[in-house]
């Protein structure tokens, strides 16, 4: 029996390099998934090309049951909210075809591996202070698996300190994080930036972590590769689609903001999910 067909769901990005990075991943995963008779399309919710609307056209005529990955490292806004609406607007437009959504990838102990790799390529021989920079969230929960994926690469590691930071929506930021490295006695700082792709955000956590260096020139700060293309990422991600076809989806929900009244966003408790109109969708509704 053929397997159900694979969709790799990303937001996309304004920079070629990023998505370069996803269409690499995307014939990555095609390749392994190929060996078990898998297909696999991939498509992004905005920004890039191509839409997911097509990668679901393009497996749809497979089979009836499409299992959905999305190319997410915590579960924010875009893996709660936009990817499942989107796919909601597919199945609306294709009765015949249903989903199964897998979850987000992290964290995972392949990433904070893949984090270690990445740092230790920065830093060289000796051991540096780390500080973790996720994109950030208005969702708490999405920015507490950054912190805690930063204390999994800290254990059990010769690190002096590890913190996080944020480039967008939370708190601390660049600044803010590598000062409170410099307060703690680091002098040589490796930023870690927790992203899958290139793209604007990991170029800004770059040039922000350049213009603190700048004005601290007693301080060593080196900025580590994102995580990018690579074997380990496909190979979760197939892990991820197994989880989903088995049914073993196995997602945290303890500390959802739409289902916990955590303080400060009780309003949410039962709030429905509002994603915001993307640019692949071109005509509203389900046409």
């Amino acid at each position: 029996m053929t397997p159900p067909p694979l969709l790799l769901a990303a937001h996309g990005t304004r920079d070629a390099a990023g998505v370069a990075a996803f269409e690499a991943l995307a014939a990555r995963v095609a390749d392994r998934a190929r060996r078990d008779g898998i297909e696999v399309a991939g498509g992004f919710i905005e920004l890039s090309e191509p839409p997911l609307r097509d990668a679901v056209a393009t497996l749809a005529g497979t089979s009836p049951r499409i299992v959905a990955v999305p190319l997410m490292l915590v579960a924010a806004g875009h893996a709660k909210g936009d990817i499942p609406a989107a796919l909601a607007r597919e199945q609306a437009r294709r009765p015949g075809v249903s989903f199964t959504y897998a979850r987000t990838l992290g964290p995972h102990p392949a990433l904070i591996e893949l984090l270690d790799t990445r740092i230790a390529a920065a830093a060289g021989d000796t051991p540096p202070a780390v500080l973790v920079v996720g994109r950030g969230s208005t969702d708490p929960d999405a920015n507490a698996d950054v912190v805690k994926t930063a204390r999994l690469l800290w254990e059990g590691r010769d690190y002096p300190l590890a913190e996080t930071a944020f480039v967008s929506l939370a708190r601390p930021d660049v600044a803010e994080g590598l000062e409170r490295c410099r307060l703690l006695g680091a002098r040589r700082i490796v930023v870690a930036r927790y992203f899958l792709f290139p793209g604007v955000l990991p170029d800004r956590v770059a040039e922000q972590a350049a213009e603190y260096a700048a004005a601290h020139p007693e301080l060593d700060v080196a900025v580590a590769g994102v995580l990018g293309d690579c074997d380990e990422i496909a190979a979760l991600v197939l892990e991820r689609y197994r989880e989903g076809l088995s049914g073993d989806i196995r997602m945290n929900c303890d500390m959802c903001v739409y289902r916990i009244a955590l303080p400060g966003f009780e309003d949410r408790v039962g709030e429905p999910q509002h994603p915001h109109d993307h640019p692949h969708d071109h005509v509203h509704g389900y046409a």
